[in-house]
């Protein structure tokens, strides 16, 4: 096939967004991800062995360490996907949590493991324990990447979870800022300044 020189000049000349311009500085690297996920997997395979538990992910942010915790779980298990929001397109909770996408599977009378990118306030984990638990699962659970108390104003337990973290606004492997940078392989601090611009609009 040929190319014309202009669409080759265009690709020859194109560039990224540079997202990582964002960050101010990195929490954790893709090594310290990797080693969670490794930890956490070998926990969850001790605790689910023969249960064929039912696994949650709590869409969007938890895909990316979804996939990576899983895969080292040497444990029978099914998938599905859960979608509740307490933020609309902003950054500031409302309060008040909807689901956008509900379970496909009926959870009575199974072992249910949600998983989560990051519990802060606490709001749509305990939503999400409370619906599963009313339709009857067996056991509800949960396991973060990141668990963040500072910001926890409701009473639910994180069972299982790969690191504390600050009260500071994380982004990347899954954490978003306004639905964007979630594509970054690390978990870094958003610069103040970023938030600042959108605060101010």
């Amino acid at each position: 096939m040929m190319i014309k020189s202009n669409e080759l000049k265009g690709r020859q000349m194109s560039k990224g967004d540079n997202i990582n311009d964002i960050i101010d500085h990195k929490l954790f690297s893709e090594k310290d991800i990797h080693d969670m996920c490794v930890r956490l997997g070998k926990q969850l395979t001790e605790d689910y062995t023969g249960k064929k538990p039912l696994v949650v992910g709590a869409l969007k942010g938890a895909i990316y360490f979804l996939t990576d915790l899983t895969r080292q779980m040497d444990v029978a298990h099914q998938l599905d996907f859960l979608d509740v929001s307490s933020y609309g397109d902003g950054f500031e909770s409302s309060g008040k949590v909807k689901v956008v996408t509900d379970l496909a599977a009926d959870v009575k009378d199974r072992d249910v493991l949600i998983v989560e990118d990051i519990v802060d306030t606490g709001l749509t984990l305990k939503f999400m324990k409370d619906l599963i638990k009313e339709r009857g699962a067996k056991s509800v659970k949960c396991c973060a990447m990141l668990n963040k108390e500072a910001r926890r104003n409701v009473d639910v337990d994180v069972d299982y979870f790969g690191s504390e973290v600050g009260n500071e606004f994380v982004v990347g492997y899954g954490l978003d800022f306004l639905n964007m940078y979630r594509n970054l392989p690390y978990v870094g601090v958003l610069k103040p300044e970023v938030i600042q611009k959108y605060v101010n609009k």
